[in-house]
């Protein structure tokens, strides 16, 4: 086998490679004594057909199934005997394949990069610091005392936070709109669930009242057929509640399942389960700054074909999340280099610390994976099941595993940068846009 390499880029390869001409014979004379051994023929005994008969019905379909089988094969010879390492199978270009001559073609693939990972010396990370405090616990509370809530009917004229429910039939120049009816509709004043000149009207309203009112709908309201547009609502108003919130006392701990209907149990589980959600947060930040970190400081060239392939199964991805979240087949993105970018940089974060595990000699803490899988499982009503569910496939526990092996690679790559903690709020680390929104 002759084998010739062209640098054609810097990942891409054109190969030639070369067979001897009685190598391509032996092998189609070899598969065609193969196959006379099989085959039927008018006037034959089973296995006493002349070859030349085999050969002049099967040769054809013989023969390709012999190059393919020889390109392959010698294909992960030369690759090996050159000391290549392809990202993805080759694109085959044919030069000579007939019989009596050499068998010739050209693979054109691209290689992976040989990667020298750089660490972090030198790169500073801010790491937030959050302790959980008396008042984040009490909000807590007081937003599951919301979840609760139970409503009153009060003849009351509705007000802000009162919970208002009707029926409506919205018509635009005497004609009816669609999309713009319902029966028993709530809602809750001061909310904003409705435009501001609907809710503004709702004020001041009692059970059993029949108003028509005109809604004048904002330019850029996402149905286009109202936008700018005044569109008359009749309605008819059945009730008007107030809210009616649990009392923060046992009986609301027991509905909550503490077994001992402690509001001290339950206090202690709120600030466990925030700790919990505080750690993981944390993970995630952390997570992210290494990532780009790592991004910015390895600037190689990756395979096209494995970005390419990466752009597709984002692409896949974003479509089927947006099917499942109602979006119609003709508002799905179709167009892979939408995804470029961000499938450059997963491939080269992947290449980087692949390399960056291999050289550690890392491998997934199976006393990490069991501490992840428990703290996954905290949050489930039978966390024992939810472990085993995980143990029981292979493929379930290599997801868990992956998590683990990013955490440490994580860990390991923080070890070499600079770490400076940030005292920061609960709700300032996990609602950051709604603390930005504030100032």
């Amino acid at each position: 086998m002759q084998v010739s390499i062209e640098s054609t880029g810097d990942l891409e390869r054109r190969m030639t490679v070369a067979l001897p001409a009685d190598q391509l014979e032996k092998a189609i004379l070899d598969r065609l004594k193969k196959l006379s051994k099989t085959v039927n023929l008018p006037g034959f005994r089973p296995g006493k057909v002349p070859l030349k008969m085999i050969e002049a019905q099967y040769g054809g379909k013989v023969m390709e199934e012999v190059v393919g089988d020889l390109i392959n094969s010698s294909f992960q010879q030369a690759v090996g005997q050159e000391g290549l390492n392809p990202a993805g199978g080759p694109s085959i270009e044919p030069k000579s394949l007939d019989r009596g001559k050499d068998l010739e073609y050209v693979a054109v693939f691209e290689i992976y990069p040989d990667i020298t990972p750089k660490d972090l010396t030198g790169t500073q990370f801010e790491r937030p610091l959050c302790k959980i405090t008396e008042e984040d616990i009490q909000r807590t509370l007081e937003r599951m005392q919301k979840q609760r809530t139970q409503w009153e009917p009060v003849d009351d004229c509705a007000q802000e936070g009162h919970r208002l429910s009707f029926d409506f039939d919205g018509s635009l120049d005497g004609n009816p709109v669609a999309g713009t009816s319902a029966k028993d509709f709530q809602v809750v004043l001061g909310q904003g669930a409705l435009v501001k000149d609907f809710e503004r009207q709702l004020v001041g309203l009692s059970a059993g009242d029949e108003p028509t009112i005109s809604v004048v709908f904002p330019d850029d309201y996402h149905n286009t057929d109202m936008a700018g547009k005044k569109v008359d609502f009749a309605l008819c108003v059945k009730q008007v509640a107030k809210a009616k919130l649990p009392a923060l006392d046992d009986d609301f701990a027991k509905v909550f399942g503490i077994k001992d209907g402690s509001m001290e149990t339950l206090k202690a589980e709120v600030q466990s389960n925030l700790e919990r959600e505080v750690q993981d947060r944390v993970r995630v930040l952390m997570r992210d700054q290494v990532m780009s970190a790592v991004a910015d400081n390895n600037d190689i060239s990756v395979p096209k074909r494995l970005v390419d392939e990466e752009a597709r199964h984002l692409l896949s991805s974003n479509r089927m999340t947006l099917k499942k979240n109602g979006v119609s087949e003709d508002k799905l993105p179709s167009d892979e280099s939408l995804y470029a970018d961000q499938a450059q940089r997963r491939v080269l974060l992947g290449l980087v610390l692949s390399e960056v595990s291999k050289r550690q000699g890392m491998k997934a803490d199976p006393a990490r994976v069991k501490e992840t899988l428990e703290r996954m499982a905290a949050t489930y009503e039978d966390p024992a099941e939810f472990i085993q569910w995980h143990y029981a496939d292979p493929k379930r526990l290599a997801e868990v595993e992956a998590v683990v092996m990013e955490d440490m690679l994580v860990e390991h790559l923080l070890g070499t940068a600079q770490i400076v903690d940030k005292p920061i709020g609960f709700s300032e680390l996990m609602y950051p846009q709604q603390s930005t929104d504030k100032t």
